[in-house]
């Protein structure tokens, strides 16, 4: 079994307020969860309006597998034109480590 994660640090775009920030990540988290169906959560910058940590998870039974749907999203993730991707950071784990 693989288990695999990705930390995504990401600027918002014209957000002025905590609100408007929900209004963006909401949407965004629920697309992910639907397309890739992966675990997503907004881990960090909770406080602040213009910046937000997301996490994705995903269990997996081949390295494979994991690494292109964790591709996939960050490329996704990426792709959106309301927000800025500024680094993304992807741990591995099998579960005999």
């Amino acid at each position: 079994m693989w288990i695999g994660w990705t930390e995504f640090d990401v600027l918002l775009g014209d957000v002025h307020s905590l609100k408007e920030k929900r209004s963006v990540v909401r949407p965004l988290l629920a697309e992910l969860k639907r397309r890739f169906e992966v675990s997503v959560a907004e881990v960090g910058d909770h406080g602040q309006y213009r910046r937000t940590q997301l996490g994705v998870g995903l269990v997996a039974a081949d390295r494979a597998h994991l690494v292109e749907v964790l591709a996939a999203v960050e490329r996704f993730v990426a792709g959106r034109p309301e927000i800025e991707l500024l680094s993304a950071r992807q741990r591995e784990l099998h579960s005999e480590d």
